[in-house]
């Protein structure tokens, strides 16, 4: 079962590099990884997602929490969190496919972030879902390149999860 833990750590040199050990000395590979700065800037975010089963994750939590720099851990469940990648991908373009690529990007949200003579570079943010349908519509086009970040997330502030939101195609 694939998790999504929200770690704050006190912003010191090492306390990634501790917790990515710690995950490889127990044999779990980090899917995806995020980390950046929060409203305090003496801490730190790091969002980590991995594939295992809730007795690992808790034993994890329980690990992670006896390291040096490690201030908060917690699960983001999927009903309960909001999370978000970026993607940013260089597609080809020749000048008559262009129209075609900016519409499939109009439903996305996605926007021009780039305009070359023969390529396009579209910047996405949203569900890791929808990233991948985009990437999906994209591709028969040719990407070039294409990058994505880790996921993000926070705890939702609502207490109930807000309806999902769904591309809808003409």
């Amino acid at each position: 079962m694939r998790h999504t833990v929200s770690v704050m750590v006190e912003n010191k040199p090492g306390a990634l590099a501790r917790i990515a050990s710690m995950f490889a000395r127990r044999g779990f590979n980090i899917e995806s990884l995020a980390v950046g700065p929060t409203e305090r800037p003496d801490v730190s975010h790091i969002t980590l997602r991995v594939d295992c089963s809730d007795r690992s994750l808790e034993q994890i939590q329980k690990q992670m929490h006896k390291l040096v720099n490690v201030l908060r851990v917690q699960e983001l469940p999927p009903d309960e969190a909001l999370e978000r990648e970026l993607l940013l991908v260089k597609v080809a373009a020749p000048p008559g496919k262009r129209a075609e690529l900016i519409s499939v990007a109009e439903v996305f949200n996605a926007r021009v972030a780039d305009l070359g003579a023969d390529a396009l570079i579209f910047e996405v943010v949203g569900t890791p879902e929808e990233l991948a349908s985009f990437e999906e519509l994209v591709r028969p086009h040719g990407i070039k390149e294409l990058v994505r970040t880790g996921r993000v997330g926070l705890a939702r502030a609502s207490a109930r999860p807000a309806p999902r939101r769904l591309a809808v195609l003409r």
